[in-house]
């Protein structure tokens, strides 16, 4: 059998992006992380933080030898920080922005997991004192050049990183947009598929939480938000925002959340 060996390291982040995968339905965790995925190919998660039972030296060892294996996928939660040599985060006796390094440089490829990985997120939001960035922008700064794919989403669905996963054993690398996003789950914006389109179209907007309505004067961000979430739904298929009566937030998008501020207003698009 053929082993996806995983190294997923947690950044800058409040560990929703784990919770989120945790909790997944489609793919329960303990079939992700012992089954057979795809015929023949399986993952095997050597380091996750959260769920790992070692702990200390043990753990960090882990870590050093992967390094001289090189191959594996990295997976990282968070933004790193960067100011100050990285001194605002930490694994072991490393700074975060030193496992990154040596850690990215010795993966096969990089699996940005959640939007502050991705783009900063909130953790890289004004005024960002500890100097946290993407994982992209950490690869420009240490010239390293791997395959990277980036599933946003404060917190990403479950489904888009094992969609991604399952795909990466079945069928090798997805299409991605111009954000590195796979096309099969950031291909289409919400406003495409909203279920309050049709009131969109009409001109008939709720100008209160509660009214039946196009949410786009409350501060929706459907229209500039790249996902499936009106068609895959949360919790299993069972309610998602604009559902439950609230604005879409834009969470995937690079401007998150920054730009996308006032949430309950507007957006105004320079």
């Amino acid at each position: 059998m053929n082993s996806l060996q995983v190294i997923w390291l947690q950044a800058s982040s409040c560990t929703g992006c784990t919770i989120s995968v945790l909790n997944s339905s489609s793919f329960k965790i303990n079939n992700l992380l012992l089954d057979e995925i795809v015929p023949g190919h399986n993952i095997c998660l050597l380091f996750q933080p959260t769920i790992m039972a070692g702990s200390g030296e043990k753990a960090i060892e882990v870590l050093k030898q992967q390094q001289t294996k090189k191959d594996f996928f990295l997976v990282v939660e968070g933004s790193i920080p960067s100011k100050d040599q990285g001194i605002y985060g930490r694994v072991g006796e490393k700074t975060l922005l030193q496992w990154f390094q040596e850690l990215a440089s010795a993966a096969s490829a990089i699996i940005s997991l959640g939007t502050c990985s991705c783009f900063g997120g909130i953790f890289a939001a004004s005024p960002n004192p500890a100097g946290c960035i993407s994982v992209k922008q950490a690869c420009e700064k240490f010239n390293i050049k791997k395959p990277l794919i980036n599933i946003p989403g404060c917190p990403p669905h479950p489904d888009w990183f094992i969609g991604t996963i399952v795909h990466l054993l079945n069928k090798g690398f997805p299409l991605l947009d111009d954000l590195s996003r796979p096309l099969d789950f950031y291909g289409k914006l919400i406003h495409e598929n909203c279920p309050r389109r049709p009131f969109f179209d009409k001109g008939k907007f709720a100008y209160r939480f509660g009214e039946e309505g196009c949410l786009y004067l409350l501060g929706c961000k459907g229209p500039f938000t790249n996902a499936d979430c009106p068609l895959r739904q949360w919790n299993g298929g069972t309610n998602w925002l604009i559902k439950n009566g609230a604005p879409c937030f834009g969470c995937v998008e690079s401007d998150f959340p920054d730009k996308m501020v006032p949430f309950f207003e507007k957006l105004k698009k320079d």
